[in-house]
């Protein structure tokens, strides 16, 4: 689990965020699939999804148990923070 603490609290759809736990043990291969096909319909067309940051912000989202447009509307620092995050979860065995 990675915990990352935001550097000004966000808040979204009336709900305060100073923080985000990403609970990257809980994915399953099926989460990632899942993940894929909604950067695809949110128009992403990143040969290597890897390297999306629509793609990272919906598994941050999956592995953080909030919307996606949640991560989305994080300041540029935080939302950065977080995307990296998830991009190091899913190539540190590589």
């Amino acid at each position: 689990m990675g915990k990352i603490i935001f550097s000004k609290p966000c808040v979204f759809e009336g709900k305060e965020y100073t923080e985000i736990i990403l609970d990257f043990e809980s994915l399953t291969g099926h989460d990632l699939i899942n993940a894929s096909n909604q950067a695809r319909a949110l128009g992403d067309n990143s040969p290597v999804l890897e390297l999306s940051k629509t793609y990272l912000a919906v598994i941050a989202a999956k592995a953080g148990k909030v919307p996606v447009d949640m991560i989305l509307a994080l300041p540029a620092k935080d939302f950065t923070n977080v995307t990296l995050s998830v991009q190091n979860f899913l190539l540190e065995q590589i």
